[in-house]
Parts: structure tokens; sequence; C-alpha cells
């Protein structure tokens, strides 16, 4: 995709300057740093938790993990039953980590390009956890019900519907993929815009007005792509077909 120019910024879809080429292919370290970087956090708040938790007062990271896993819990209760709660882990840990690699744009490095850029602007990270989350659920899916009754919910409520449901089964970790990387590369878009618009002397104050409003946004992001994952285990393993 050409690069798109907007008055004096130029915004490359999906391109990054710190690359390397290794057999021929070409990785965005920035934001395989970027990523690392991200899951690091989510390990050390999982490890710091481990060492913390206790049966009588809980502490602050405890209570916010636990107010996290109730909600998935209670999602997953009410989208699949009580055999989805082995989702409920993968669900906890996507949506900490998308929230984390959201929120990475907030620091500044004082490099150009950012050496933490947010990792999900990037459209590889959420393609491949949407395919993972896509692979999973159906795997899933055929385990619970088996493969022929996996396969027979193509045809239902009728049997006409089968060619619309399978295009709805393929189109699922594009669209969860392109909902993710759409709206948190346009919160980076955003704030090229107001370095490229902007006077010099104006580019603190749209940058500290925008960042809570993009930070939001990144909140969101997370929650919806974990929300759909659990709603395609659900569909996958029968009982999300009502919700």
């Amino acid at each position: 995709m050409p690069p798109l120019m907007l008055a004096t910024g130029k915004i490359t879809v999906g391109g990054h300057a710190v690359t390397t080429h290794p057999f021929g292919l070409t990785i965005d370290m920035d934001i395989v740093w970027a990523t690392l970087f991200a899951g690091g956090i989510v390990l050390a708040l999982g490890f710091l938790l481990v060492r913390q938790v206790n049966s009588g007062v809980p502490g602050k990271l405890q209570v916010g993990w636990e107010a996290i896993v109730d909600f998935f819990t209670d999602l997953s209760d009410s989208v699949i039953g009580p055999k989805g709660r082995d989702i409920v882990p993968l669900a906890v840990a996507i949506f900490v980590l998308i929230l984390t690699c959201n929120w990475l744009g907030i620091i500044p490095t004082g490099h150009d390009p950012d050496w933490l850029p947010p990792a999900t602007s990037d459209v590889n990270l959420p393609a491949a956890m949407a395919v993972t989350v896509w692979v999973w659920s159906i795997g899933k899916g055929i385990r619970t019900r088996g493969l022929r009754n996996w396969l027979g919910h193509f045809t239902k409520p009728y049997a006409i519907m089968l060619p619309i449901n399978i295009i709805e089964e393929i189109t699922k970790p594009i669209t969860l993929t392109f909902r993710l990387f759409g709206n948190v590369f346009a919160g980076t878009l955003m704030v090229v815009v107001i370095a490229a618009l902007f006077p010099v002397y104006l580019i603190p104050v749209g940058e500290i007005v925008w960042k809570p409003f993009d930070m939001f946004i990144g909140l969101i992001q997370a929650l919806i792509f974990a929300l759909l994952t659990v709603m395609y285990f659900g569909m996958a393993m029968g009982d999300g077909e009502g919700h």
C-alpha cells in the first residue's frame, strides 16, 4: 500500500523504520520489542499477584485481577455455560495483553520512530491473535460437539443458509483483525495528524487532550476482542447462537 500523505506528515500503513531482513523476510523489530515488553509486563503482574495473593484482605492488584476474572467468568457462563470455564484464562490473557499493548503508546521514548509503539497498531499482531482464536475455537467446537454436529451448524436454521454461514465463519478472523487494528492504528494516526497540523508549541497540548481518549479507545478495543473471543467459542461449542 503506498504511503498516505497528510500535510507534512508521512504515514505508512503497517510500515516501520526499525526492521531486519533475515532469510529475505521483513520483521518490524519495533513491533517485536513492543510485544515482548507488553508480554513481560503481563507476566510480571501475574507473578506479582501470585506473591501477594491471600485469603484475607486482598490488595489492589488482587482486587483488579479478580474483577477481570469474575467479569469473564460471568460472561462465559452466560454465553457457553459451565463447560466454557476453561476459556476464561484465554479471554483474560487476551484482554490484559491487548490493553497493555494499546497503552504502550503513552510511554515517551524520545525516538523517531517510537521504540515502543502500540503493537496492535501493526496488522500482524491482531491477525496472529485472531487466527489463533479462530482455529482454537473451531478445534474446541469439534471436540465438544463432534465433527458431524459441528459441520451441521452451517445448515442452521435452514440449509439454504449454508453459503452465508460458511462466509461468516471464514470472515471471523478477518473482521476480528481489522476491528482491533483499524481502531488502534487510527489512534496513532491522530498523533501524527496533530504533529503535522498543529504549531510546534501546541503539539503537547493536543497530545494531552487526545491521549486519555486514545487510552479509553484502547480499553474498549481490548474488551471487544476478548468478548468476541468468548462469543466465538460459544458459537463453535453450540451455545452461542442465541446470544
